[in-house]
């Protein structure tokens, strides 16, 4: 059978084959020494004791490499001399530094088709590419190939293309900023504008939000802040499983004095405690209280919360005028006051609660506990982006923030959470498919190229051209992008239709294994990986969520000669594509970093003395003007405008749930180190739907039976089969499960309203008991 008739993401048929689910309690408390236990059983496992601990002594520290896991911030000054990491971050560096290798061998022993029928975890534990590898069009094996040969075949096929923009170029959070830099630099020199990356998918309602709310996408905070402060929120985001580093920030806040309220449709165990393992207390099982109030809110019940929170906040400053608002900042950096507050006294509190699904009385709890303080920071991630209203949200977290006087001061504001290690560093070096006007005038200005001005295809757009026969080339750096996107199946059927797909990656994943006619798999270094350039060791650089850029070196040696780097990819890609026709000397940017630091302190603001400032030991805060109280670039004469918005509609129809898709611990993205679950109570398995247990009495479903997840969106039916129900402590009518295994429920024309982000965090289902066929 052809490799094309695989299915796109196998799930089991066989009830037999869930028999192994275990179920614990749910624990209330994240880290402790199960967590240091966990990571060590997985560096014996992958590159053993001697080369694992080698590297996690380096990992995060400021002569060492930065983690290729979630994008939380270094400490400046007091790193851990023991950990500077997570459990996590260890389980990460034992994937990519693992010994197991695919070579040669390996490929022609093992078919596309047989690879295929392996869930995403097995593929991902087979091992580190070895060199790069060919499927040839109708061929069932991967077969080796030279990397003159991989880059003459993709060069050949982008040049015989009838247009550039029938080409996509997708980018994932792992690819330095040097990396990043030369490969937006070729493509717009070929000639598209087609950069669909992984911020598309998870943050970019919050880069949209933000952007047009205070002049920049990013966050206005910094990690000292956190030391500052009074209370903390923290809405949609579950940084014992995420950012688990976040809980030591958290526990220090608390120490100084801070409150913390959490936001979310679970009780997340990062969220209600923490044993840190690096101290006596935590060793000795000894548990730091971390929510001091949690609101367990309705799937996209934030908003109505917030409003709710801020009617309150009015109230209170209705009876003491001048105590509760910050009335000067309100003056002096704001628009449109007095219009929202006309837009609040629409709404019923009552009706709010409802909507959140907070009771009424634990929301004044909320405002009570911020009515009389200013240094706030608010906290969130992709349980408020990933939603129809994700900008909208993001506008009303700004508007909180602005009543209080909460941005541009020590201990206060904004701070989204990004997920992977430089997903923000991507996006500052121009990784983008709608570039400012002003960005392209720099790279021709620097170059001497005229970069196309048309906007390119995002994600979803990608996915929807590929399916109508607009692209026919699709490259990625790095990213299992078949298995984070939405509406797995109608990925798949898009992504075969390509002539040529190419994945530049570490590992082996779903991705490579439906492809378009012809398939390449380019493999290149890790972050751990030592990175010899013409015998001298190079180092990287990326911008972490809180705007620091920062140097990482690789100390381990590769598990294969046969590796590139990123930047020597796409310079010689470039050179075998573009030949004499560019005007850049790709030759000088693969033999040196320092060159392309060198030219990117020409173009991208804040960057001036790159190659000086990035050599200091804990890297350079780039320009933020919001946190230093400036907003420009916005469109009221650099005053933030009070954002109104209307709450959500949700209409489900009878007997149908709302479904929000979430990470198990064991996983990172899409990449699953494991099938256990161990704060959720979830062990060896990972085709779980989590639903409150009187739903599951009125649906006549019982504790462990095999079901079978619908969606239909616009007339289409999208089908999960063979879940299983497990009672949890989620509000009624809401359920939730793992991606990427639930992705295939998620509609591809179901977006957020401006950023286009798929709504993978609000899906309404209906759900039935298992047809065995």
């Amino acid at each position: 059978m052809m490799s094309k008739d695989v299915k796109e993401q196998p799930s089991a048929e066989n009830p037999e084959e869930l028999l192994n689910l275990k179920i614990s309690k749910p624990k209330v408390w994240a880290a402790g020494i199960p967590a240091v236990t966990v990571a060590l059983v997985d560096i014996l496992q992958e590159p053993g004791f001697v080369r694992g601990m080698e590297g996690l002594f380096k990992m995060n520290k400021k002569d060492g490499f930065d983690c290729s896991g979630c994008a939380w911030p270094d400490p400046d000054d007091d790193r851990s001399p023991i950990a500077e990491y997570c459990e996590n971050g260890a389980k990460a560096l034992a994937e990519e530094a693992t010994t197991k290798k695919l070579t040669a061998e390996f490929f022609a022993q093992n078919s596309v088709f047989d690879l295929a029928k392996l869930n995403d975890y097995e593929i991902g534990k087979k091992g580190r590419i070895a060199q790069p590898v060919y499927l040839p069009k109708g061929g069932t094996h991967y077969q080796p190939i030279s990397w003159d040969d991989a880059f003459k075949k993709i060069a050949d096929k982008l040049n015989s293309l009838a247009s550039p923009n029938e080409a996509a170029f997708y980018t994932s959070g792992r690819t330095s900023n040097e990396a990043s830099f030369t490969y937006q630099l070729f493509i717009r020199e070929y000639g598209t504008n087609n950069m669909p990356d992984c911020s598309n998918m998870c943050h970019e309602s919050t880069s949209l939000g933000l952007a047009e709310a205070i002049g920049i996408g990013k966050g206005t905070v910094t990690l000292n802040d956190f030391y500052d402060t009074d209370v903390i929120i923290i809405i949609g985001q579950n940084p014992g499983t995420n950012h688990p580093r976040m809980l030591s920030a958290l526990e220090k806040a608390k120490q100084h004095g801070s409150k913390i309220i959490a936001v979310n449709p679970l009780h997340e165990a990062g969220l209600m405690g923490f044993k840190n393992p690096q101290t006596v207390k935590g060793v000795l099982g000894i548990t730091t209280q971390l929510a001091d109030l949690y609101l367990q809110v309705k799937i996209n019940g934030d908003m109505a919360l917030l409003k709710a929170i801020e009617k309150l906040l009015y109230k209170a400053e209705l009876q003491s005028p001048g105590t509760v608002f910050d009335h000067q900042f309100i003056k002096n950096n704001t628009e449109g006051y007095v219009a929202f507050l006309n837009h609040l006294n629409e709404f019923d509190l009552n009706h709010l609660a409802n909507e959140a699904g907070v009771p009424l009385t634990q929301i004044e709890q909320a405002a009570d506990m911020l009515k009389d303080k200013t240094r706030i920071i608010i906290c969130w991630a992709m349980g408020v982006t990933q939603h129809k209203n994700g900008v909208a949200t993001v506008k009303e977290i700004v508007n909180l923030a602005m009543l209080k006087g909460a941005i541009g001061k020590p201990g206060a504001g904004l701070c989204p959470v990004r997920g992977h290690s430089n997903v923000q560093g991507n996006r500052t070096m121009m990784i983008f498919d709608k570039p400012k006007p002003k960005q392209l005038d720099k790279l021709k200005e620097v170059f001497g190229f005229e970069p196309p001005r048309q906007h390119g295809y995002d994600v979803v757009e990608s996915i929807q051209a590929m399916h109508e026969g607009k692209l026919k080339v699709f490259f990625a750096m790095g990213g299992n992008f078949l298995s984070a996107t939405p509406d797995t199946t109608y990925t798949a059927d898009a992504m075969r239709k390509l002539e040529l797909s190419v994945h530049v990656s570490t590992k082996l994943n779903r991705s490579h294994l439906v492809h378009g006619d012809e398939a390449l798999i380019l493999p290149t270094l890790s972050r751990s990986d030592k990175d010899m350039v013409n015998g001298e060791a190079q180092f990287i650089s990326c911008e972490n969520s809180m705007g620091v850029v920062q140097m990482s070196k690789g100390m381990l040696e590769p598990i294969s000669k046969d590796l590139l780097n990123e930047n020597q990819i796409v310079c010689r890609l470039a050179k075998a594509t573009l030949g004499k026709r560019s005007v850049i000397d790709w030759d000088k940017y693969a033999k040196s970093y320092d060159a392309v630091r060198d030219d990117i302190a020409k173009v991208i603001p804040g960057f001036e003395n790159y190659n000086q400032k990035v050599r200091i030991p804990a890297g350079f805060y780039l320009p933020n003007g919001p946190r230093e109280g400036k907003f420009e670039n916005i469109k009221f004469g650099n005053k933030i405008d009070f954002n109104i918005a209307g709450l959500p509609i949700h209409e489900p129809k009878t007997g149908e749930f709302r479904m929000t898709t979430i990470r198990s611990h064991d996983q990172f993205n899409t990449t699953i180190y494991g099938l256990n679950d161990r704060y959720r109570g979830i062990h060896n398995e990972r085709r779980v739907i989590f639903m409150n247990e009187k739903d599951i009495a009125k649906a006549g479903f019982k504790e462990g039976e095999h079901v079978d997840i619908y969606n239909n969106f616009a007339g289409i039916e999208r089908v999960a089969r063979l879940f299983v129900v497990i009672p949890y402590n989620i509000p009624e009518g809401n359920t939730a499960t793992y991606y990427p295994e639930a992705n295939v429920l998620i509609p591809i024309d179901s977006v957020a309203e401006g950023s286009n982000t798929p709504t993978s965090k609000l899906v309404f289902i209906s759900v039935k008991k298992h047809e065995v066929k």
